[in-house]
């Protein structure tokens, strides 16, 4: 037993220095991309902070003229507009899981609701009001009341969310056989009267 662990060290270390110079351009690629986490961590007092040292090692990188930090330089010029939206106000999710912990959230609700498995489009075309109304729990525990309900009686859903549920109606008839006839006659009409 002993024998084989030791021909097994000796391959291991014969691959370790077959691959020494790749190992040493991985590790210094991988002390790019720690300096980039450290300029996103959340330890930083502010945004603005961690917006301001991101930019800088992002101009550092592009200075340094080596394919890897040209490539990381260029993928954070493109991150940039999306990680530091919304400041410093938003509750947002620390990672990956966290995010789909998030959307599981309302997914668990709709299965409940018609018990079947597959969530359904509701989510998706009914998303910005049915999130807020299903998640209302959260911060409000006791039962509503008038007076809680009241300022929102003349609330509308947002125009995103009436035009995904137009084109749903749309395209539900046009997948009909009996409405997609009429459906094309008035897609015409008003085309002819655009024109």
């Amino acid at each position: 037993m002993e024998k084989r662990l030791k021909r097994l060290a000796g391959y291991i270390d014969r691959g370790l220095t077959a691959v020494a110079e790749e190992l040493a351009e991985v590790r210094q690629q991988a002390e790019r991309v720690a300096e980039v986490n450290a300029c996103l961590n959340e330890a930083t007092p502010s945004c603005a902070q961690r917006q301001a040292a991101f930019a800088e090692l992002r101009q550092r990188l592009q200075a340094e003229a080596q394919p890897f930090t040209e490539h990381l330089a260029e993928l954070m010029g493109r991150w940039e507009v999306g990680l530091f939206a919304g400041g410093d106000d938003l509750e947002l999710p620390g990672d990956n899981l966290e995010l789909e912990r998030w959307f599981r959230q309302p997914k668990g609700h709709a299965r409940r609701i018609h018990g079947r498995a597959h969530a359904g489009v509701r989510i998706v075309q009914e998303g910005p009001t049915l999130l807020l109304v299903l998640n209302a729990h959260e911060s409000h525990p006791q039962p509503f009341t008038v007076a809680d309900l009241s300022p929102y009686r003349d609330a509308e859903e947002p125009a995103s969310q009436r035009e995904t549920l137009h084109r749903r109606k749309v395209m539900r008839r046009a997948r009909s056989t009996k409405q997609r006839p009429r459906l094309l006659a008035e897609l015409e009409k008003r085309y002819q009267s655009s024109s």
